[in-house]
């Protein structure tokens, strides 16, 4: 946020319902819920001509927002390691991850998701479990913090929300430009099945893929992905 402020931009970040310093509700965990809080956002802030930047999770949102309420107030769109089009396996995207790895999910995060977000920010989600990386301790424990902050029903509910809806038909209706980034060493979202297909259903995409970059890469390679964001932003 800091390096996209002192290139003149307005940057806005929303802790998403459940999570953060969001209010820990229990319903309305859901794609719908999700781009609808968005709008409500952009609505009250009045905000016109915006870029919207969603990594995993809040790529899909970025999808369903546009989707869902028009491009009017929006002027390019970007998904960071998003988890479009499908991640689950279906007889329609036989590619995906099989369900029983969600489900397997939803059972640590229900009985002891602080090691389960300890584990996935110290492995396979900025790749620190690959051979040679050198792990900070310090982006560990904030992902740890990050996590814990937010409400264990909204957290358990948004691995269905992420994993199986399908936003085939959302992105085949968007139409401003879209960057498409993802790293070709994601363990979380792989990436065959995401952003190469994402990138084609899109009326204006340009995908960008990245040797070796993990899920986190906007973390750990932030140097790259900031540069490429503002060459995208300024286009």
């Amino acid at each position: 946020m800091l390096f996209f402020l002192n290139h003149g931009y307005r940057v806005i970040a929303h802790d998403r319902r459940g999570h953060g310093r969001s209010a820990q509700v229990d319903d309305g965990h859901d794609m719908d819920h999700y781009a609808d809080d968005l709008a409500a956002l952009t609505a009250h802030l009045d905000l016109k001509s915006t870029i919207h930047v969603g990594h995993s999770t809040g790529g899909g949102e970025v999808v369903r927002y546009l989707a869902r309420h028009g491009e009017a107030r929006s002027a390019k769109g970007v998904l960071v390691a998003a988890v479009p089009p499908l991640m689950v396996k279906t007889q329609a995207n036989p590619g995906g991850l099989p369900k029983d790895v969600f489900d397997g999910f939803q059972v640590q995060a229900a009985t002891n998701r602080s090691q389960f977000y300890g584990e996935l920010a110290a492995g396979p989600f900025y790749g620190y479990n690959r051979p040679g990386a050198k792990p900070s301790e310090a982006v560990i424990q904030n992902w740890w913090r990050q996590g814990v902050m937010g409400g264990a029903k909204a957290h358990y509910d948004g691995i269905v929300a992420f994993s199986q809806t399908d936003f085939t038909e959302d992105l085949k209706k968007i139409g401003i430009p879209a960057l498409v980034m993802h790293g070709d060493d994601d363990q979380i979202v792989p990436y065959a099945d995401s952003s190469p297909l994402s990138a084609k259903l899109l009326k204006n995409g340009v995908l960008k893929t990245y040797k070796g970059f993990p899920h986190g890469m906007p973390t750990t390679e932030a140097v790259t992905i900031n540069a490429d964001l503002l060459t995208f932003f300024r286009s």
